[in-house]
């Protein structure tokens, strides 16, 4: 699998939320048009709608393992099982990594704030990068 963690920096630095950089930069790795990724993550920025929830380039990493592994059967238990499992290796990691993985733990303030600070530039620019590096490797670990 290619190196993605670049593209989805770039997409964010031009000015895409980081749920759509990260679910974009490896849209094509799963069959799905790069519009439409944007279009399906567009609600995910700012911790969902501008909420401060989960952060959205978490958000995005959750949609692409969903995309890997998810449940499609009714009765797929396996399935649905292998998807959680592989939900939370990612959010350990990036927890670890970061220490949160809600927007407003992460930013440290409200999002008016952050935009006034400069802080998407500097600390979400490094979490959409986490978020692609991480998802990276636990794709390939499951190839």
């Amino acid at each position: 699998m290619a190196n993605h963690s670049d593209d989805a920096v770039k997409m964010f630095e031009e000015g895409f939320i980081c749920s759509q950089a990260v679910l974009a930069a490896f849209a094509e790795d799963f069959s799905l048009e790069k519009k439409l990724a944007l279009k399906i993550a567009n609600g995910f920025g700012g911790g969902i709608a501008r909420n401060q929830h989960i952060c959205g380039a978490v958000s995005g990493a959750i949609m692409l393992i969903g995309l890997k592994h998810g449940k499609t059967e009714p009765g797929d238990s396996a399935s649905h099982e292998q998807t959680y499992e592989m939900f939370n290796k990612f959010i350990d990691k990036f927890v670890g990594r970061n220490g949160a993985s809600d927007c407003f733990e992460l930013v440290g303030c409200t999002l008016p704030e952050a935009r006034e600070k400069g802080l998407f530039a500097s600390l979400c620019s490094k979490y959409v990068r986490d978020a692609a590096v991480i998802l990276e490797d636990l794709l390939i670990e499951c190839v």
